[in-house]
């Protein structure tokens, strides 16, 4: 007998807690067998494997020193994507075929490359990127992308109208930030933030993907990327990048966990499912209803019965004025009815 799913719960990254980082992702380099970048793509003989090697430069063929993501298609349909380390990337491909590199970096017109690998051999692809000066970053920069004072007090002022919940006027603030500075991940975080705030989900995840596009590995963007899609009940595609979230910062939140925990149930990834939704009860010290009804729901699912009673006893014990205690109470009656556990 499997409880029935409640109606999914928006959660929200807590704005309040943005913090400027930029967490970079250590790729892994080539090592002496790399050979010097040729433009227009060269190839060498490199053991019985196919491999594309990227190097991303500025239109002058300076190396771009910031971290750049690189997103591999092959057929049209997304491949492998990484970070930038010292300007290159490589990928080992598993199969032959026609493939399209993609480079976004901040400060940075987006660029691309075509290139077939027909045989196992390594291909060398150089993209050089042209300045965007409609951009506030400051390309090449280390840490966080500069922004001019202007948009820094556009963006500030929105984050203290969204610690105020005042939507309207961080809308405001934000468009202006936005439009001083409109490939700012900072920026596109909190403009994310506030389609969340507003169940606005789609644009949510439009805003938050150009956000996570510019900072792969930023834990934040990717919380709320997966929220987003969470709550339009994508989960397959919330799995990954809540994943990721929580691989590149292990303190993540509860309401990080719980979405991933929702993701994962609805997945049928029910042992998954079980002990994230644990954990996100542990951080949020039992005080969020919604979270022990995944908790229970979990349990049923991996034929935990009685430990299932057992949250849900407790749920109504301690929220007996909130709405889940009711469906606490309806999921206790279909155990006892369904003869699953004891009837007290």
């Amino acid at each position: 007998m499997a409880l029935m799913p409640q109606p999914n719960q928006s959660v929200l990254p807590r704005a309040e807690a943005f913090l400027l980082l930029v967490l970079l992702c250590n790729v892994l380099c080539p090592l002496a067998a790399w050979c010097q970048s040729n433009s227009g793509g060269g190839m060498e003989v490199r053991g019985f494997r196919a491999e594309i090697d990227v190097t991303v430069s500025d239109s002058s063929g300076e190396i771009i020193s910031t971290p750049a993501n690189v997103k591999l298609f092959r057929g049209g349909s997304p491949y492998n994507q990484g970070s930038t380390s010292n300007g290159r990337i490589f990928f080992i491909l598993p199969n032959l075929g026609d493939f399209t590199v993609m480079v976004d970096a901040a400060g940075y017109k987006s660029g691309q490359k075509d290139v077939s690998v027909n045989t196992e051999m390594r291909f060398e692809v150089q993209i050089n990127l042209q300045r965007d000066t409609s951009s506030n970053v400051t390309p090449g920069a280390a840490g966080n992308p500069i922004l001019a004072p202007k948009a820094k007090e556009a963006l500030d002022k929105g984050m203290q109208a969204l610690r105020d919940d005042k939507l309207d006027e961080a809308e405001k603030a934000l468009d202006q930030a936005m439009q001083l500075a409109p490939n700012n991940p900072d920026v596109l975080y909190v403009l994310g933030v506030l389609d969340l705030k507003k169940r606005d989900w789609i644009k949510a995840q439009s805003v938050l993907e150009k956000a996570t596009q510019m900072e792969p590995n930023s834990a934040r963007a990717l919380a709320a990327l997966g929220m987003a899609l969470c709550n339009q009940k994508k989960y397959a595609e919330a799995i990954p990048p809540l994943e990721k979230s929580v691989q590149v910062d292990p303190a993540s939140d509860w309401e990080t966990h719980w979405s991933l925990a929702e993701s994962y149930y609805h997945s049928d990834r029910f042992d998954e499912a079980l002990k994230v939704s644990q954990q996100a009860q542990a951080e949020s010290n039992g005080q969020v209803p919604q979270v022990d009804l995944l908790v229970a729901k979990s349990l049923v699912a991996v034929g935990r019965y009685e430990d299932s009673a057992a949250v849900l006893r407790e749920l109504i014990k301690n929220h007996s004025d909130n709405p889940e205690a009711a469906t606490a109470r309806r999921y206790l009656e279909r155990l006892t009815a369904d003869g699953k556990i004891r009837q007290q």
